[in-house]
């Protein structure tokens, strides 16, 4: 599964497959799984286009990731 760009874990929850993107660590993690009101025990896997949106709009609007955290 992909979410802004970066491959992330299907099999791990998904509180634990977002710290794979550079610039989300465990803390950030667990506020947007939180902000998008999904539930800390699904799966990657089991997440629906409409959760993953929201968790990319929280990405994109409030997080510094990847190419822009590595400059």
């Amino acid at each position: 599964m992909r979410i802004v760009g970066v491959d992330i874990p299907d099999n791990k929850k998904i509180e634990y497959a977002l710290p794979y993107i550079y610039g989300i660590g465990m803390t950030a993690a667990k506020r947007i799984v939180k902000e998008a009101s999904i539930s800390a025990e699904k799966r990657a896997k089991d997440l629906t286009p409409p959760e993953i949106n929201r968790i990319r709009e929280i990405i994109e609007r409030d997080y510094k990731i990847e190419g822009d955290m590595r400059r």
